[in-house]
């Protein structure tokens, strides 16, 4: 699995607008100018998140976009399903996959299934709040 920049981008636009939460709506050009990412890409992403209603946007002047739901509500998992369309180890793992006709013989299959679990409960357990905690590099050694 190899997360996409739109993925990267989408995680890093949430965290930006969790951070300037108390400012109101926050125009696209700031955040492409603070996250330094083209805009035109961003508007691809910020779309997106707006379908799922992860965003509110406003147009006109004092417009831009913001947070609806609280950045302890909105996991990893959750942005990276919307912008990958799927975490799935294996394309037979991938929601709506047709089942495999070697299913009951495949020796790999419960490698690929508990691997599958893995990536959705760390992803799941991570939220925006999470990634807004801002720890000293190199700091993080325990013994």
């Amino acid at each position: 699995m190899l997360i996409s920049t739109k993925g990267r981008y989408a995680l890093r636009v949430m965290v930006d607008l969790a951070e300037h939460q108390g400012e109101g709506f926050i125009p696209l050009k700031t955040i492409a100018q603070r996250q330094k990412i083209s805009e035109k890409y961003l508007e691809t992403i910020i779309k997106l998140l707006v379908k799922a209603k992860l965003l509110n946007g406003l147009r006109g002047k004092g417009g831009g976009y913001q947070m609806i739901r609280a950045p302890e509500q909105c996991t990893v998992g959750e942005i990276l399903r919307l912008t990958e369309e799927s975490l799935a180890p294996v394309s037979c793992m991938e929601a709506g996959a047709s089942a495999c006709p070697r299913a009951v013989e495949c020796r790999t299959l419960p490698v690929w299934q508990g691997l599958d679990r893995v990536i959705s409960e760390y992803l799941d357990g991570i939220t925006v709040a999470d990634l807004m905690q801002r720890g000293d590099a190199g700091n993080d050694y325990v013994i």
